[in-house]
């Protein structure tokens, strides 16, 4: 019979220290044989084969594995479905545990439960553990015990939590029970030894090495620090840009927590709102493609392919759009700010459905989640919680005065602005504005107000 091993599934963690499954597996009885599926039920959907994230994860693969390599170990990485795979894994090793990281999408826990359903057939213990957020969905809950839909009391609920455990700094630096660290890199000798297994390429899989480069995950500490006062301005360099990587886990995210938590408040609440964007989809899993608020699904959007492709490709007339537009279409990236100025614009000038939009940033960010990305979408909508109410309506005009002044951003991004070639107005704000909430209006009916 061949060395029984613990198989750590690796999926939004790509890392091998301060990794809460893995340090669980390394730590437990067995030799531990990292595993990574490139999983076909989600490459098989995206359209476009120079897709970066695929990029992105598989070169963060290739490095984890160089380091496995480099300890006498290897990281075992499949291309297919997982309903497939793992029979074959349970096959070929003498598999006596699995351990993960909990995963909170839809289809993320529909996968798991067909594989704890596997697993338990063949009598092996499936341990799952938090490691993606630092609190899930029920661990921060109103006192009579539903999750809250409003963020400011969550925050404080959350922030009451956190310092609820706080304990005398341990050997890690750890500060509080939910930041400490979990130092899977003491155990490393504890992976199972092997020859260097094989890697599919990305040409294996139907894809091809994006064109685009991927954010560091060094950020100083002055830009923490100074990030509240930073963050809204597109032609700064005044945002710390890890949110590729803390969409797929290459860097913890109690350590980022740690240092929010003494640098800067601001920007610890930015990493609160992922919590409460990631519980309410949780709860609440109709907003993956529904209105959390359920009367805004009876609004008429527009059919206008015309204006959406326009919109798509930075070409509304509006600058501060365009400019977005622009730097998601050749970046992968979009500032927060423009974030929300692109999202309203859609939704309010163009009145098309935020479900395009949305599925729009979906193909395009690198930093793409499905809670927050939905959350974001609905916020500027205004049919989401805590949403922007309805007949706020930004005015692109008045945002561009406010946080790219010198046009600084938009010339980066728009170079024929303020030339002949660039295009008028694709809709005069006024009458937008009042065309938004005509259809708003008549959707709500007087008593939604």
């Amino acid at each position: 019979m061949s060395t029984p091993v613990s198989v750590f599934w690796h999926r939004r963690d790509l890392r091998l220290d301060d990794n809460t499954g893995l340090y669980h597996a390394l730590t437990g009885p067995h030799p531990v044989l990292p595993l990574f599926i490139f999983d076909r039920h989600i490459l098989d959907d995206l359209k476009d084969k120079k897709d970066p994230r695929v990029d992105f994860i598989h070169q963060n693969i290739s490095e984890m594995k160089r380091q496995l390599e480099a300890w006498g170990a290897s990281m075992l990485v499949r291309y297919g479905n997982p309903e497939d795979v793992w029979p074959e894994i349970l096959q070929e090793f003498n598999v006596a545990s699995v351990y993960t990281n909990r995963d909170y999408e839809p289809y993320a826990t529909e996968r798991d439960a067909a594989v704890h359903r596997l697993l338990e057939s063949n009598n092996i213990p499936f341990h799952t553990f938090k490691d993606h957020v630092i609190f899930e969905k029920d661990e921060v809950l109103k006192n009579d015990g539903t999750p809250y839909t409003v963020f400011t009391p969550y925050s404080r609920k959350w922030l009451e939590k956190l310092d609820s455990k706080k304990t005398a700094p341990d050997e890690n630096g750890s500060t509080a029970f939910y930041l400490k660290s979990y130092p899977s890199g003491g155990h490393f000798s504890r992976f199972f030894k092997t020859s260097p297994l094989p890697l599919p390429s990305l040409q294996t899989m139907g894809f091809a090495p994006a064109d685009i480069s991927f954010p560091s995950t060094t950020v100083t500490r002055g830009l923490i620090k100074n990030y509240d006062k930073t963050r809204d301005f597109p032609a700064v360099e005044g945002t710390s840009r890890l949110g590729v990587h803390f969409r797929f886990g290459t860097i913890s995210i109690r350590e980022k927590a740690r240092h929010a938590q003494t640098l800067n408040a601001t920007y610890l609440n930015e990493l609160i709102w992922r919590d409460f964007y990631s519980q309410i989809l949780a709860h609440f899993p109709h907003v993956a493609g529904h209105a959390f608020k359920p009367a805004y699904d009876r609004i008429e959007w527009r059919d206008a392919p015309g204006d959406f492709d326009q919109w798509r490709q930075g070409l509304t007339g509006y600058p501060i759009v365009d400019a977005g537009m622009r730097e998601l279409n050749a970046t992968g990236y979009m500032h927060n700010r423009v974030r929300m100025i692109v999202a309203s614009f859609l939704t309010k000038h163009l009145l098309i459905d935020w479900r395009l939009g949305e599925a729009y940033f979906a193909q395009k960010l690198l930093d793409f989640d499905l809670a927050s990305n939905s959350g974001g979408w609905q916020w500027a909508a205004g049919c989401g919680t805590d949403a922007a109410p309805y007949f706020r309506i930004f005015n692109p005009a008045e945002q561009t005065k406010k946080f790219d002044p010198e046009y600084k951003y938009i010339r980066k991004w728009v170079p024929e602005f303020g030339t002949p070639a660039y295009p008028a107005p694709i809709v005069d704000h006024r009458f937008a504005r009042e065309r938004c909430l005509d259809v708003y209006k008549k959707a709500l009916g007087a008593s939604s107000g």
